[in-house]
């Protein structure tokens, strides 16, 4: 048994499914930009106020500037049109690949691995580092990814870590409970031993905080040799081998919609 520890649960307010917008509706200039899968409709608005998006042939500096599917509108210099198609792409992603649309020092990304299931762009939810293996979400709608990726909803993740070390009864207890970092508190939520010698354990964490699992591991003194997600947001690993992706369900998106931490 994994020993949970509680927190506070926060009220949230109910998702709809994304339903296109019908031609010549009005609807706020982010959200048009984030329909096209450009990004999400917060990062829309500070491209927007950047400077970087034309209506019309005009530079429109406000997010809530109304628009339709009729105008011409272009960011950085190209048209871009709204995506009917939502794609949602499950990864298993490998050890030495970077969770980065491009990287320019040319070293290997996650796009390579699902270069294959979609013309269009798409773009990871949330990160694992290089060396980090395991599940990662790669989509084209922009409001899901701001969603999940929102500290507020508290997604959950768990991880399979192994040691350099055997991890003893009172750093499993300061886990728990809580240890200080130089970004603040870190606490996992559950957490269990997976083998008798101890070097291998189990947890679950809400926090997206960059490298979090590494650093806790690391403020206790302890190297992490291996380190998995076999669980993210509900979505498991069962059949999908490393290095492989599969399209999520229907019941997959609609559950990822209208997800609410528990």
């Amino acid at each position: 048994m994994l020993r949970k520890k509680q927190h506070r649960a926060v009220n949230q307010k109910k998702d709809t499914l994304q339903t296109p917008t019908p031609k010549g509706e009005l609807m706020p200039l982010n959200k048009y930009v984030a329909h096209c899968g450009i990004c999400s409709r917060r990062q829309a608005a500070a491209l927007i106020k950047q400077g970087l998006v034309q209506v019309n042939g005009a530079i429109i500096t406000e997010p809530g500037f109304k628009v339709s599917e009729k105008e011409r509108i272009s960011y950085r210099g190209k048209f871009i049109t709204p995506q009917q198609q939502k794609v949602y792409i499950l990864l298993n992603k490998p050890k030495g690949y970077l969770t980065t649309t491009r990287d320019p020092k040319n070293r290997k990304t996650v796009m390579e691995l699902v270069k294959d299931a979609y013309p269009g762009r798409l773009f990871p939810v949330g990160r694992l580092d290089r060396n980090t293996s395991g599940l990662l979400l790669l989509t084209n709608d922009g409001e899901l990814a701001q969603k999940l990726a929102h500290p507020s909803y508290e997604v959950k993740k768990v991880y399979e870590v192994h040691l350099n070390k055997p991890l003893t009864e009172a750093h499993f207890q300061q886990l728990v409970e809580g240890i200080e970092l130089e970004d603040g508190i870190a606490r996992v939520d559950e957490l269990a031993y997976l083998d008798s010698n101890r070097k291998s354990v189990g947890l679950e964490i809400h926090s997206g905080k960059n490298r979090i699992v590494r650093r806790m591991f690391a403020a206790l003194g302890y190297e992490v040799e291996k380190l998995d997600r076999v669980m993210y947001a509900g979505l498991t690993k069962k059949n999908l081998p490393r290095g492989k992706w599969r399209f999520l369900t229907e019941k997959e998106v609609i559950w990822l919609k209208h997800f609410r931490s528990s």
